[in-house]
């Protein structure tokens, strides 16, 4: 009894908050009675080529038509030439961050090689390799630690060149 009386009582608390809300037609329609108060308020003003008052002078003024040409064709030059700097500088950005990369997948392979190699103590320098695995190991890491270092050098190299060249530090320290 308790339970039908629960339910008949949450089906009719559900009914009348139902009653109470506004309908979404209510609501657009508010919406739409607002808009056309807003519109009829103010409407935009609207300019055009009517509103502004005619030319009065028969023909334009004299020009000095060759100090126009000049600094039209200086413009030019000067627009090409910062197009060419800026592809210049992206190529040497493009190039450094190529070497850098280089620089850090060899890294990543020394990393890499180093910790499969297990030594007794935990470490390479107090002893030697314990058999022919760790010794080629460590032969591999030595060369590539001797290309690392050779990356290392041609990085400087292109840093320095891009510098003299007169990039900006962006472009040569990425």
């Amino acid at each position: 009894m308790q339970r039908m009386f629960l339910k008949i009582l949450a089906v009719a608390l559900l009914m009348s908050s139902a009653g109470y809300g506004q309908s979404m037609g209510d609501i657009a329609r508010e919406n739409r009675e607002k808009k056309a108060e807003d519109a009829s308020a103010a409407p935009p003003k609207v300019i055009t080529n009517a509103d502004f008052p005619k030319n009065t002078q028969a023909s334009p003024a004299p020009r000095d038509t060759q100090a126009e040409q000049g600094n039209a064709a200086d413009d030019r030059r000067s627009a090409q030439q910062r197009l060419a700097e800026q592809r210049a500088a992206g190529q040497w950005k493009r190039q450094i961050l190529a070497q850098k990369y280089k620089m850090a997948t060899l890294q990543a392979r020394i990393d890499q090689i180093n910790a499969s190699i297990r030594f007794a103590n935990g470490s390479a320098q107090y002893e030697g390799p314990a058999n022919g695995y760790q010794a080629r190991q460590m032969q591999q890491v030595a060369q590539i630690q001797l290309r690392l270092d050779e990356q290392h050098r041609k990085l400087d190299q292109m840093q320095e060149a891009a510098r003299r060249a007169g990039m900006h530090t962006a472009v040569y320290d990425p």
